[in-house]
């Protein structure tokens, strides 16, 4: 099926709408789903020779934390570090050593924001001998752990880390790892001749001055790269659905893209707005939604490139994208967050019919139905080839609980979704092999409610 052009109107005018109140001179937008043509819109001037176009380049920012932080999450499935090691193990430096790498990530290290030195005054950005060099020069402003501090000197360490790791440069490794399997072919660490003049519009007229060329050196990890709208739809896709994009797990897991998304701390303790996860922004958008991607800003360029998850409605592999040519139009910001909305309400996912399935194992066929646990009802079920638990009470939405079976270890399985992740389900039979009760959680589940000591209702002993 393909989306009406009511639906294109209404994403088209957002977008219209942002660039001529926020003043920006060239916005380029895209959204990316599973189940519909790629969307584009594109309005304004590069400021160059060249007309605007879904190919135009932009600065993103900080997006590019987003790859540095999936090139990490790579090592670590390699068997080459573990989130909890100290950087210092893996690179010679000078100070700052102990810090974790799972603390660079979710910049919860206390680093201070950027490297030694008034970058922002010279725009001259370290390399990395001179980054490294100066590390014992950088203050930690906060203990590690305290809170959220964001810092582009941490990101930069961590593109150290694997470029070290992996044996070549940051680069490198992002091209060889990442862009080309995901065919990400117009993002790139300098700028291509379709890239667009980055500008700082003028507060009180309608003059737009050209921002200088940057190259942020050995902080590229945290800023450095240029993409195209259609690019970051589709990474954002990635990012909120990877295996729709990468089926076989070949740049990372759908295991590891969860972890990545797990919130470890809130950006703002006043606000609970948004969430931060190992390189990732998560903004809650309400009902099971939350939009999973980043912000980019740098001289002249802000992005914003964020999947959807959850909710009734959302398409797979969905993603926005919203790329401009101005420093300073936060309006811009929002507008990936409205795109995917919109989208969902005036052009949800087609609903799938139901077909009949394979049945539940023979063994198992004793465990479905209701049990009662902690004094609360739950029913577990059979459903696209695995064992699942709900509460009898939980609204629509809430994920089940999902079990895998344990292989060498027939009644035992292991909760690797949902409630209580992680945790064992044991099942107990009686001498003719029914199943009669079972602990999930070392709880124990029974067919009818009973207290911690065993009262049953129904006996009334």
């Amino acid at each position: 099926m393909t989306a009406g052009p009511d639906v294109h109107d209404r994403l088209g005018r957002l977008v219209q709408r942002v660039q001529a109140d926020a003043r920006v001179p060239a916005l380029s937008a895209a959204l990316h789903r599973a189940d519909r043509p790629l969307w584009t819109c594109t309005v304004g001037d590069t400021g160059t020779d060249r007309a605007l176009g879904p190919r135009t380049q932009f600065r993103i920012g900080s997006v590019t934390k987003t790859f540095t932080a999936a090139l990490t999450l790579q090592c670590r499935d390699d068997g080459l570090l573990d989130l909890d090691d100290p950087v210092g193990r893996h690179l010679d430096l000078p100070a700052h050593g102990e810090l974790t790498v799972r603390r660079l990530l979710s910049h919860t290290g206390g680093l201070q924001r950027e490297p030694f030195g008034d970058v922002w005054d010279t725009l001259a950005a370290p390399d990395a001998e001179r980054l490294v060099a100066e590390l014992d020069r950088a203050e930690r402003v906060l203990p590690a752990g305290r809170r959220f501090h964001y810092s582009n000197l941490g990101v930069a360490v961590l593109g150290l880390l694997v470029a070290r790791l992996r044996g070549g440069t940051w680069a490198e490794v992002l091209a060889e790892r990442v862009l080309t399997p995901l065919g990400l072919t117009d993002t790139t660490v300098t700028p291509e001749p379709t890239a667009a003049t980055g500008f700082l519009v003028d507060a009180y007229s309608d003059e737009a001055h050209p921002e200088p060329p940057t190259d942020f050196g050995a902080v590229g990890p945290a800023a450095q790269l240029w993409s195209t709208a259609t690019d970051m739809a589709r990474w954002a896709a990635f990012l909120a659905d990877p295996a729709a994009l990468d089926p076989s797990g070949a740049v990372l897991a759908p295991g590891t893209l969860d972890e990545m998304r797990w919130p470890l701390t809130t950006t703002d303790e006043t606000l609970w707005g948004a969430g931060f996860g190992l390189g990732l922004i998560l903004v809650p958008q309400g009902e099971r939604v939350v939009h999973v991607g980043h912000d980019g800003a740098m001289p002249g360029f802000l992005a914003a490139v964020y999947g959807r998850r959850g909710g009734d409605g959302t398409a797979g592999a969905m993603g926005a994208a919203v790329l401009g040519s101005s420093g300073t139009a936060a309006e811009l910001l929002d507008l990936p967050h409205r795109l995917l909305a919109q989208a969902v309400e005036h052009d949800p996912a087609d609903i799938e019919p139901w077909r009949p399935g394979a049945p539940p194992p023979a063994a198992l066929r004793g465990v479905l139905g209701r049990w009662w646990g902690e004094g609360f009802e739950y029913v577990f079920s059979w459903h696209d080839g695995t064992l699942r638990a709900r509460g009898a009470g939980d609204p629509a939405g809430r994920p089940p609980a999902v079990f895998a079976p344990l292989p060498d270890r027939p009644d035992v399985f292991r909760t690797v979704s949902g409630r209580e992740s992680g945790e064992l389900l044991r099942l107990t039979r009686d001498d003719a092999g029914a199943v009669v009760r079972m602990h999930w959680a070392t709880y124990r589940f029974t067919r009818h409610q009973e207290t911690f000591d065993r009262y049953d209702f129904r006996a009334g002993s």
